[in-house]
């Protein structure tokens, strides 16, 4: 497959293009790169490192996923964390200890310079300063336009240039998110001689407030404290402004006496990050979305590195198994994403609905996480990679057959929930 992916693409075709030098854009060159695909890694940004506000945790089955990355870690600075301190609205508590690393902390800004700087290595070529505002797809390629001028021509795209993806909108890929699919994330990383959580050991993690959570990310060096709402939620209900609600909660952390120090106004950098699921159309002709661009997070946890990377990666092997006929990429591509990450992705849409339309069943779940500790395990060897998704869900209903039925049930009835109506249909 790769000797006839060299052989269609020699040097006097254009290169394919990758758009967004994130974990998804990033893992797409470095594929297609490390099997002699001539690459070109557009990145917004005016060069690498560059700041990407991220909470930053990243499960540990990415690190087996890709395993290459236990060799590369090493580069950045990297904390794993072994527990989980969850708390519901009512004031419930727990702590979930995996007995081993489940989760991996890291800053955005050195870990995406990392999977550039290895892309770059396997003979992508960089590309930064390159903000693309227009795009447009002919039967034999697909040109993309900068802020500056240049223009770009492939015979394919692979846009993961993040939820406000250019390509996707001009491209007619994606019209917009509508503001039951997004979440206002606000968020600082500060230095932790500025503000340190007292037990950097564990995840913090409360939900609570309307569609709304709360977290604290442990770094070495650094620490993550934001809240999230679904912005439809957010505009509707959240009277204060974003930094104002930052500052109390860092406040009420302090009082807790679960942090020290100060929230600091200069680390702090709202996001939007989709949390709806995946598009309905996430490739179509010579364009592949992927990360953000296309919904790939989860919209429960609003985890999104490790299927950003996911998608990258399964974009990039849809183009080497079609080559050279690359208009069949797009149908390989959605069937992969359907494979392996689809289903899991579908359903935490389902979740988020369902927990967030009475917040009561949050509760129920930190009380129950030591009671029903078969469930805890298994949701615990997903994250550490011990089993698929697909295999979870299947013990999981075994235990209990009624709980997927009685989820849509609730959805449906409550159809004036914050995306009901398209979680139905998907």
């Amino acid at each position: 497959m790769h000797l006839l992916a060299t052989i269609a693409f020699s040097s006097s075709v254009d290169p394919l293009l990758v758009v967004g030098g994130g974990p998804a854009g990033a893992t797409a060159a470095l594929t297609l790169a490390r099997a002699g695909m001539p690459v070109r890694l557009l990145e917004r940004a005016g060069g690498y490192p560059r700041n990407k506000p991220c909470g930053g945790g990243i499960s540990m089955r990415a690190v087996r996923r890709f395993s290459y990355l236990a060799n590369e870690l090493p580069r950045i600075t990297t904390h794993t964390i072994s527990k989980l301190y969850l708390e519901g609205p009512d004031g419930a508590s727990t702590v979930i200890d995996a007995g081993e690393p489940a989760a991996l902390m890291i800053r955005r800004v050195e870990f995406d310079a990392m999977l550039v700087s290895l892309a770059a290595e396997a003979g992508a070529e960089v590309v930064t300063g390159a903000d693309i505002v227009q795009a447009s797809q002919a039967p034999d390629a697909v040109t993309l336009r900068a802020r500056d001028g240049r223009s770009f021509r492939a015979p394919l795209v692979i846009a993961a240039d993040g939820v406000h993806s250019v390509v996707a909108r001009r491209l007619g890929l994606n019209p917009g998110w509508p503001a039951t699919s997004v979440a206002l994330d606000m968020m600082e990383e500060t230095p932790r001689d500025e503000l340190r959580d007292v037990d950097p050991s564990a995840l913090w993690v409360s939900y609570g407030d309307g569609d709304g959570y709360k977290y604290i990310f442990p770094k070495r060096d650094h620490v993550n404290i934001g809240i999230g709402y679904v912005l439809d939620y957010f505009r509707r209900t959240v009277e204060a402004a974003p930094y104002d609600l930052q500052r109390t909660f860092v406040a009420e952390l302090r009082a807790r006496g679960i942090v020290v120090g100060e929230s600091r106004r200069e680390h702090f950098t709202p996001a939007i990050i989709p949390v709806g699921g995946p598009l309905r159309k996430v490739a179509s002709g010579r364009v592949l979305l992927a990360g953000d661009a296309a919904g790939f997070v989860n919209a429960f946890t609003a985890e999104g590195i490790f299927y950003a990377m996911v998608s990258g990666d399964l974009a990039a092997r849809a183009v080497l198994a079609s080559a050279p006929h690359l208009t069949r990429a797009a149908a390989r591509y959605r069937r992969a994403c359907d494979d392996e990450i689809g289903a899991e992705l579908r359903d935490s849409v389902l979740i988020q609905r369902y927990l967030f339309a009475d917040t009561r069943r949050i509760g129920q779940i930190v009380r129950g996480a030591n009671r029903e500790r078969a469930v805890t395990r298994l949701a615990l060897d997903l994250a550490l990679g011990h089993r698929s998704y697909r295999d979870v869900r299947r013990r999981i209903l075994a235990r209990s057959p009624g709980l997927l039925a009685r989820m849509l049930v609730e959805i449906v009835r409550n159809r004036s929930l914050p995306g009901a109506a398209a979680i139905t249909t998907m």
